[in-house]
């Protein structure tokens, strides 16, 4: 799967250097372009995890961060200079070399992602001359590309806490794996009912075929839920967060990283939430399009950006109002509710439109 993705973009890539347009322009407006999303990811992920203490805060009727900066804005910053200044320690029973790059194969793939999310029609020039385009690759199989990055996040897990040399991090990453496997399952055939409705694995697509009719969470409410609850399990969220497991694993995969090789961690699970936030914001709520027409003149991005954050506000809501699942419940959950609800939702969706085309009724 993955092969088939970066085939794709490295089509996708001569087509458009093989263009009348100068390909040193295209490449350094590219580059820009790559330069400013990744860096308003990355400061989305650092204000992610004060907005994150915030909402627990005032569900728990506390005020949260406050003394750093006003209503601790920066506490985000005061964190990063902590973790840059902490010592970096390997466990003598680590495999070192493993062990120093596992965070970074956990973290590459979830920034890597955002290079298929459009955050405007992908058909327009974009702002500033075309220097800051509103998608970095526009990928025909941009959904076969990201399921296959967020298979190959896992291994920076399973990798973390097998190299750590420490039996509680070994039980993490083995419970991660098993976790991933199942859930990965149901996440693919939670997309599938929408991508057939769409009848392209293009993001900016299905953000159209949306904006035509309606937004997809209507007539695939299910598919939502199978996805929502799959993407939650993936990042190893509450209720689903069994490979860290404070009370029986201590911290579970990530047990032995400190420093900033722990912030490495830390980033990569809370971007891969805003993968998955992202997504369901493109595939389920219409992506960068209006809710209605006489909206259209709001920018796109602040759109997806609403979306994205409603999405954000439900992982937060389920952290501090839903127990821990036990590791059978956990398990069970996905193969005898989730998995055949999804496998209805796909059939149902299928029949459903190739009677549409044999009658004539679907649009």
């Amino acid at each position: 799967m993955f092969s088939l993705a970066l085939f794709d973009v490295v089509n996708a890539t001569a087509a458009k250097v093989n263009a009348p347009e100068e390909p040193v322009i295209w490449f350094l407006q590219t580059f820009v372009t790559l330069f400013i999303i990744m860096n308003v990811v990355l400061v989305i992920m650092a204000y992610q995890t004060w907005a994150e203490r915030k909402v627990m805060a005032l569900s728990q009727q506390r005020l949260g961060p406050m003394r750093t900066g006003p209503i601790g804005l920066l506490q985000p910053i005061a964190d990063a200079v902590k973790l840059l200044n902490k010592e970096y320690i390997v466990p003598r029973d680590a495999d070192k070399t493993l062990f120093f790059f596992a965070p970074i194969i956990g973290f590459i793939p979830a920034v890597a992602a955002f290079a298929v999310i459009p955050w405007g029609d992908a058909t327009s020039e974009g702002l500033l001359g075309g220097w800051l385009r509103p998608i970095i690759a526009n990928l025909n199989m941009g959904i076969l590309y990201l399921l296959a990055l967020s298979s190959i996040g896992v291994y920076g897990i399973v990798m973390s806490g097998y190299t750590s040399g420490n039996k509680y991090a070994t039980l993490g990453s083995i419970r991660s794996s098993a976790q991933v496997v199942s859930y990965e399952l149901t996440l693919g055939l939670g997309l599938m009912g929408t991508l057939i409705m769409a009848g392209s694995l293009n993001l900016n697509d299905v953000v159209l075929a949306q904006k035509n009719t309606m937004w997809y969470i209507i007539p695939q409410f299910f598919g939502f839920v199978v996805y929502a609850i799959s993407g939650i399990a993936e990042t190893n969220r509450n209720p689903f967060d069994l490979p860290e497991a404070e009370s029986e694993l201590v911290a579970g995969y990530h047990l032995e990283y400190g420093a900033m090789h722990f912030g490495m961690v830390y980033l990569g699970e809370y971007i891969n939430m805003n993968v998955i936030a992202a997504t369901v914001a493109t595939l389920y709520l219409g992506g960068w399009a209006a809710p209605a027409s006489f909206l259209e003149f709001i920018p796109g991005p602040i759109w997806l950006f609403l979306k994205f954050g409603l999405f954000l506000f439900l992982y937060y809501w389920i952290r501090v109002t839903l127990p821990r699942f036990r590791y059978d419940q956990l398990m069970g959950f996905c193969w005898k509710v989730l998995f055949p609800i999804a496998l209805a939702n796909v059939a149902i969706t299928a029949i459903f439109k190739y009677l549409g085309i044999t009658f004539g009724w679907w649009g």
